[in-house]
């Protein structure tokens, strides 16, 4: 198997790399699941914990990936490869980088569907749509977007079309250039939101929800549950980090590197807490998890508030920015591949990329329509399969990401050679060893754990 040029293409600065990388790991996740999960299991007692795993999980894999990344020079899966034989192991070990490139690329398949309901919501929001509305009305609003096949299909090509247009301009043009002004502008975004909902919400409420520790209220599950979303709040095991790590000048630190990441990513998360959570308590409305909180509970509290059409528009800008630079940086390993194995050119590799997407997009869309050939009553262990959605959301969720993520810990810590990861990170000998012992003993043990009550084997 003959294997493809080096990627020449490289960040033009660390600073680059971290704001690309922060950008692909806030998303629409970072905007309503974390405030939510921290306040229903144990307020401060979560985020204690959630920080923990991140320093103890979550960093040592993205510094993994990025080795991986960087010493193997080329898209997901034959990176992995070109590893693997370097270290004198079996190629077959490049299932380590495939697995995380079609799991990012499934994941997209229907975020680019959520990130269009995100963009229809601004100009719903612009036009007054949700002013003096009643909950009743706002979620048949709700209802009846989703409902429409046509309107989100819409929707979804347009987000799918701003992708391939900065995505096809390549990694500095393309990639670079578009995150160094859209991180900034949805972090001033969140930083404008949050002190408009200080100042017009229930800012002390909001805060006891995220933040008081209630160690009651922190079960088993509660930590499984802090330890899986800090692990995947950074993006990993999807291909973007081994994709992008690719990218790095060898001269830059993978340690320093990564931590700026981990910290920027877990401020726009808190951030995101005190712009959505004052407002939700001020207006006396139950939060709910998943797209209700954004989609529903929010406009319910932008239909009355002073002001309400410009925050509620402004919100919704904020969203879209999220979900579109966390799916550029997902589309990037499949774009990239696609160019070094058929030595195609940038644009027909972005557009056959964003046609394929297209296409599987419509099965999350007739899911949501509720078209006949989507729907399904399949069983799994604690979950319900309604319909195709569920059956990629689970795949996706519950499977291949907790793989995705083993394999990694594996790889980075069994198969990569020691001299060639301690080349990579290039860091104290201490501090080495540390690392290595969280990549091959800690974190597959608890990656075990979480998939095994994801998949519903162990209950706490």
């Amino acid at each position: 198997m003959t294997t493809p040029k080096i990627i020449a293409s490289r960040w033009s600065s660390r600073m680059a790399f971290i704001l690309a990388s922060t950008a692909a790991a806030v998303g629409l996740g970072n905007i309503w699941k974390f405030p939510y999960i921290t306040g229903e299991n144990g307020g401060g007692a979560f985020v204690l914990v959630y920080l923990l795993c991140i320093a103890v999980i979550g960093i040592p894999i993205m510094m993994a990936e990025i080795i991986i990344g960087r010493r193997g020079r080329h898209s997901p899966g034959i990176a992995a490869r070109e590893v693997a034989v370097e270290s004198g192991r079996s190629s077959a070990w490049q299932i380590t980088g495939w697995v995380g490139m079609a799991t990012g690329f499934l994941v997209l398949s229907f975020y680019a569907v959520i990130a269009g309901w995100a963009a229809a919501y601004v100009f719903e929001a612009a036009s007054g749509t949700f002013q003096n509305q009643d909950v009743a009305a706002i979620k048949g609003v709700f209802g009846s977007f989703v409902s429409s096949a046509e309107r989100l299909t819409f929707w979804h090509a347009l987000v799918l079309v701003g992708v391939a247009l900065v995505v096809g301009k390549g990694l500095k043009d393309g990639l670079e250039r578009a995150v160094r002004w859209m991180l900034p502008i949805m972090v001033a975004l969140l930083v404008v939101i949050a002190i408009y909902a200080a100042s017009i919400g229930d800012f002390a409420a909001a805060f006891n929800f995220m933040f008081a520790p209630n160690f009651a209220d922190l079960t088993i599950n509660g930590v499984l549950l802090a330890l899986g979303h800090a692990f995947f709040s950074l993006g990993l095991a999807s291909g973007v980090v081994i994709m992008y790590g690719a990218y790095l000048p060898r001269e830059t630190s993978v340690v320093q590197t990564t931590l700026w990441v981990a910290l920027a990513d877990t401020g726009v998360a808190l951030l995101a807490g005190f712009a959505i959570f004052p407002i939700v308590f001020g207006s006396a409305l139950a939060p709910e998890a998943g797209p209700g909180l954004i989609f529903q509970t929010l406009p319910v509290a932008f239909s009355s508030m002073p002001g309400g059409v410009w925050i509620g528009t402004l919100f919704f800008v904020m969203l879209v920015i999220a979900a579109f630079t966390s799916a550029i940086a997902m589309i990037e390993s499949a774009v990239a591949f696609l160019e070094e194995k058929f030595e195609w050119g940038r644009w027909r590799a972005t557009f056959t990329a964003v046609a394929t997407l297209w296409l599987l997009g419509q099965v999350t869309i007739y899911s949501f329509a509720g078209a006949a050939w989507t729907k399904l009553d399949w069983q799994v262990p604690g979950k319900s399969l309604g319909n195709w959605f569920d059956v990629i959301d689970y795949a996706t969720g519950s499977l291949l990401l907790p793989l995705g993520g083993l394999l990694l810990a594996v790889f980075s810590g069994w198969v990569m050679t020691r001299s060639a990861s301690q080349d990579e990170l290039a860091t104290r000998p201490g501090l080495f060893r540390l690392w290595l012992f969280l990549v091959r003993w800690l974190a597959p043990v608890i990656i075990i754990l979480i998939f095994l009550q994801l998949i519903g084997v162990i209950q706490f």
